[in-house]
Formats: structure tokens, C-alpha cells, sequence
């Protein structure tokens, strides 16, 4: 009876006041962190509309004022005791982080602490009185109802979470969770959900199949079912969300909505970690994407999607701890794509999608003394940043005319908006849809791996093929077998006798 009367309350819910959304989590534990303005031109040219930060840093907040991007903004951790101690402490808190910037910069969202509970035991109660305390501060300054506030917690404090109808927070925490989830409730927000399905299938020992960690289609007989609701989880991601759900129904709270504010899959790990690869995390974040963009919603709720973080933006080469730790990143430090997503029916959001991408590569077969002439004008007066085919750069090697003109001819009808005529260079270029991508040289679409740091290149312009700038062609060379005034010189007759 106690079973049915849960599942009855289960059924109750929960709708989002908007569309369900990706967001991105941004820390910069790097060893050259971009600039906040570095960081903001990535968003925007990526078509990222929801960040969060792991604090309140004013320079991200300066930078992202008048861009529209919706932010969550967090009180670390060690922040907690003051603010949980104190009414006004948690006031000046709201009046220089909160105030001072909105509604310049969208804040939408204060995330009080990460991960407390599991991680900060002994601020648990603490916690309860922070939340509180800067509700009543957005009260105040009558922001209440454009701000919302919660805590992310670990998914760990969720017990026994398949089947999900039988789950239920660790019991020990109720004395906080019970007042938590009635702040929640009253204040409409919603419950912060950390859900990490990589550290699940790692822990299973082989329980967990590395297909449904992924969310890659399984035949139905594959399929984990609850025996109780007989519902079908094809994915950890969403046995995990409808665990959430059944494990605060189990104390009575039906009408509060679940973000997941951390979830991802490494690229890279140490020899004990086999399955962060670069494959498995394109997998990992794709099918994420599509899920919650297409509104697939869980098995408990269908079509009602789950707004979700990405965690992270950035690698982050100075984080302390295994290899996996400092590889989460959708980018690197320069703004370039870790790896390019294989996204449908996402819209222009991260957009370093490759499906239906064209690109301008040289003619197989092409001329040499042709290919050449064109690469010398694409790196001089077409303005293309050849400096990464340089020895030692990242797209230095294969060390061919062909390749190298590639590059150019690619970077050169980007920047130009693929417009027509852009990828001829005199009949030795051709459009292709083969990412012409290798090794560590990544071609960026709307801009070649040479671009500004955080690909602000993808806002520059370039001159027409007839322009008649000389630009700094005058010094690219292949392996020092030039001189800067023979390149000069031949750039001009080549460029003259080709191009017009």
C-alpha cells in the first residue's frame, strides 16, 4: 500500500516554467586562463545562452552585461559560515554581487554552496540558513521572483537509485533535507542535481553497460526496467533524474522541478581510466545535448526536458588530481573545440557542429607551383593566420604544399561566410563535407584553427581576392627555403598573374 501511495504522489508533478536548456559551467583553474571578455566571445560565437559560475567574479560579470546570456552565479563554499551566520553578511553579499550588476548582466540563478552535504557535512545546517538568508536579501531588493536560489548536491545522497520508484535520500540527511525541500518549494525553485554517469559506470565493476552510461540506442531487451512502474531507462542520465523524483515523492515534495547543474564525461584519463577518451565524452555530451534539447523528458516524464549544465567549458590544466580532472572541457584554453560534437537538430548552439559543415580543401592532383601560388596570397592579402602551419605549430605537420594550402584555402572561406567564389583560389580548391581536421590541427567552423584566442576570429573579415594589401605573406615560407623578399616578390608576380 505504502508502494502505491508513493507511486500515486509520483505522478503529480512538476512542470518547467521554460524550455529546457543547455547550459555550460565555467571555472579557470588554468595555467593561461582567458581573459572574461576572451571567455564571453566564445559564448556568444558558440550561441551559449546559460553559464555557470563557480562564484561571482566581477570581471565575468562586467563582461557578460548587455549579452543577454543567462548566468548562475555561486557562493563557494568556504564563503557558507559567514553568510549562514549572518542576515547581513548575506545582504552585502546580495548588494555587491547581485545588485550591483543586474539586470545589466541576467543573473537568474544563486547556487549556495556545491556539493555541501557530502563534501561540508559538518555546514549542512549552516546551509539552511544561507539559502534563507539570501532569499530574504533578493526579497529586500525585490528580485525574489527573477532570482532563484538552491544548492547543488551529489547524486550520491540518492540510495539504492535503480529501480528508481524504490529510491530515497540517505535518511541521515533528512533533518536537512526536509527543510530544504520546503524552501525549495516555497520559493519555486528547484532541486540541483550533480549526475556524473562516467564516476557510475567506473564504479559498477562492470554492472553498468558503457552503451547505457552514454545514452548510445539500446534493443529494448537491453533496456533497464522498473519492476514496479514497468517503465523502460535506456540511460543512467535519466534513471538518475526520475530516482530524484520518487526519492523527495518518498518525503512528500511532488511539484519541484530537477536541473542537473553538473554532468560530462572526461576525454582523457590515466591508464586506470581506459574510457575517458575523446570518443566516448563526443558520445557522452552529443547525445546529451539532443536529449534535452529534444524535449525527450525521462521515462517518469516524457517530453518535459531536464535543463542541464555541461561541466565544463574549459580544460583545465592547472586542476589538481587524476588526468580525467583536467580534461572535461568542451574547449581549450584558446577557444578551440576539445572535439567536434555530432549534433541534429540543435539549432546554431554549439555550433562547432561538423553535420551538413562544408569546408575548402586543395584539388587532389592540383598543381604544386599552383597550390603554392594560392597559399602565398591566402597568407598575404587574403589575410589568413598562417602562423600555426609554422614548424612547431599545431598544423605544421604533414610539412606539404597540399595540406598547408588546405588550411589557408579553409580558413580563408570561413571567414568570408562561405560566400560563393571563396573556395576557387584559380580551379585548385574545392568545396568538400570531409573535416579536413587531424591530429591536434583543428579546423573551427565559420574560422580556421588559426584563429583569435576564444575563436573571436569568427567575427573578422577578410579582403576581397582582388584587395590588393600585401599583408604578412612577405614571411611564410617552407623550412627557411625562402627569403623574406624572394616570398615578397613572388607573392606579388604569383598573386598578379593568378588572381587577376
Amino acid at each position: 500500500m505504502g508502494l502505491l501511495l508513493l507511486l500515486l504522489l509520483a505522478v503529480s508533478v512538476v512542470s518547467a516554467d521554460e524550455d529546457a536548456f543547455i547550459g555550460v559551467n565555467i571555472e579557470t583553474d588554468l595555467s593561461d586562463a582567458p581573459h572574461p571578455t576572451q571567455i564571453v566571445a566564445l559564448l556568444k560565437a558558440q550561441q551559449i545562452r546559460h553559464v555557470r559560475l563557480y562564484n561571482a567574479d566581477r570581471g565575468m560579470l562586467l563582461a557578460l552585461a548587455n549579452t543577454g546570456i543567462k548566468v548562475a552565479i555561486s557562493i563557494p563554499n568556504e564563503q557558507l559560515l559567514g553568510i549562514g551566520q549572518s542576515n547581513s553578511t548575506a545582504a552585502n553579499w546580495v548588494s555587491q554581487n547581485v545588485v550591483a550588476h543586474y539586470p545589466a548582466t541576467n543573473i537568474t540563478t544563486i547556487c549556495v554552496g556545491s556539493e555541501v552535504l557530502t563534501t561540508l557535512p559538518n555546514a549542512a545546517l549552516i546551509l539552511i540558513n544561507a539559502l534563507k538568508f539570501i532569499h530574504s536579501a533578493l526579497v529586500a531588493s525585490n528580485l525574489d521572483r527573477d532570482i532563484k536560489v538552491s544548492t547543488p548536491l551529489s547524486s550520491s545522497i540518492i540510495l539504492d537509485s535503480f529501480p528508481p520508484s524504490q529510491s530515497f535520500f540517505n535518511r541521515s540527511w533528512n533533518p536537512v533535507l526536509v527543510p530544504m525541500l520546503n524552501f525549495l518549494q516555497s520559493t519555486n525553485s528547484f532541486l540541483m542535481l550533480n549526475i556524473y554517469p562516467y564516476y557510475d559506470y567506473m564504479q559498477s565493476n562492470g554492472v553498468i553497460p558503457l552503451d547505457y552510461a552514454l545514452f548510445r540506442p539500446l534493443p529494448a531487451n537491453k533496456e533497464a526496467v522498473d519492476s514496479n512502474t514497468l517503465l523502460h531507462y535506456s540511460n543512467v542520465f535519466d534513471a538518475m533524474i526520475d530516482a530524484a523524483y520518487f526519492a523527495m515523492a518518498f518525503l512528500n515534495f511532488t511539484n519541484i522541478p530537477v536541473i542537473v547543474t553538473e554532468t560530462g564525461w572526461p576525454s582523457k584519463g590515466d591508464t586506470n581510466e581506459p574510457d575517458a577518451t575523446l570518443d566516448n565524452a563526443n558520445t557522452y555530451n552529443s547525445n546529451l545535448i539532443r536529449h534535452v534539447l529534444n524535449k525527450t523528458g525521462t521515462p517518469k516524464h516524457p517530453g518535459m526536458g531536464v535543463s542541464t549544465y555541461i561541466y565544463e567549458l574549459y580544460n583545465e590544466d592547472s586542476k589538481p588530481g587524476p588526468v580525467s580532472e583536467k580534461n572535461w572541457g568542451l574547449f581549450d584554453a584558446n577557444g578551440v573545440p576539445i572535439y567536434i560534437l555530432h549534433l541534429t537538430g540543435s539549432g546554431l548552439m554549439l555550433a562547432n557542429d561538423t553535420t551538413n559543415q562544408t569546408y575548402c580543401a586543395a584539388k587532389e592532383g592540383a598543381d604544386t607551383k599552383m597550390l603554392q601560388a594560392a597559399l602565398d596570397w591566402a597568407c598575404g592579402p587574403g589575410k589568413v593566420d598562417c602562423s600555426v602551419l609554422l614548424q612547431g605549430k599545431p598544423c605544421y605537420e604533414p610539412d606539404t604544399v597540399t595540406a598547408h594550402a588546405t588550411f589557408a584555402f579553409d580558413t580563408y572561406y570561413q571567414q568570408m561566410g562561405k560566400a560563393s567564389g571563396t573556395c576557387d583560389f584559380n580551379g585548385v580548391a574545392a568545396i568538400t563535407t570531409t573535416d579536413p581536421s587531424h591530429g591536434s590541427c583543428v579546423f573551427l567552423r565559420s574560422g580556421g584553427g588559426g584563429g583569435g584566442k576564444n575563436g573571436t576570429f569568427l567575427n573578422s573579415t577578410a579582403p576581397a581576392m582582388n584587395s590588393t594589401s600585401s599583408g604578412s605573406a612577405a614571411r611564410y615560407f617552407y623550412g627557411g627555403a625562402f627569403s623574406s623578399v624572394t616570398v615578397m616578390i613572388r607573392v606579388l608576380l604569383l598573386w598578379s598573374a593568378v588572381f587577376l
